[in-house]
């Protein structure tokens, strides 16, 4: 074997050993630094929440999960707000001084914009999740009622505002979480700025 074919042929095995190598680092460090990431799940439980509520019609309600939570979206009409007024005396905390919601949710109709409620749908009793009862005096809940959250677990009522009626096992009113508007079709549940965009 010649001179220049033997270092050519090493040169070639020096070329092929250190590409492999390479390559065998790389893939053996790609799990390694891929670890370092959050996980899906983990990224998910943080992370705000967009929804879109255009076609969100009055008296309609839509569902998203935030951190692990159901969260309820209500578009309230006029007919909805208007029953708001009459219930102060009803309630176990009607100026949510006791309840937690941000500070522009303090207020009667506990919402950043008095057509959306943006609630976290667990009872304040225990957990349970509220079924929706929109509909005024039905034979199962009395003629006193005008539409709101009923828990079934252990008879909690809530109010169109998610405030909690007295007589209820709930402590609190519902928990409003943080939300900000983006214009006037969008809704970002987690991220808090208290103005509407």
């Amino acid at each position: 074997m010649s001179e220049e074919a033997s270092v050519s042929r090493r040169h070639f095995l020096t070329v092929a050993t250190s590409v492999t190598g390479v390559v065998g680092l790389a893939l053996t460090a790609a799990p390694f630094i891929a670890s370092f990431r959050p996980s899906t799940r983990a990224q998910a439980l943080g992370a705000p929440v967009s929804v879109d509520v255009s076609k969100l019609e009055e008296g309609a309600m839509v569902r998203v999960v935030w951190r692990g939570q159901p969260v309820w979206v209500l578009h309230r009409g006029k007919e909805m707000l208007d029953r708001l007024a009459g219930e102060k005396a009803a309630l176990k905390d009607p100026d949510s001084a006791e309840s937690i919601q941000p500070a522009y949710a303090k207020n009667a109709t506990r919402a950043l914009r008095p057509d959306y409620l943006v609630v976290i749908g667990n009872c304040t009793h225990l957990g349970c999740a509220p079924l929706e009862r929109f509909e005024v005096a039905p034979a199962d809940l009395g003629p006193d009622w005008v539409g709101g959250f009923f828990c079934p677990c252990h008879g909690s009522k809530f109010d169109l505002a998610a405030r909690v009626m007295d007589g209820s096992p709930a402590p609190t009113n519902l928990v409003i979480p943080p939300y900000r508007f983006v214009g006037d079709d969008l809704i970002i549940v987690g991220e808090d700025t208290g103005a509407v965009a």
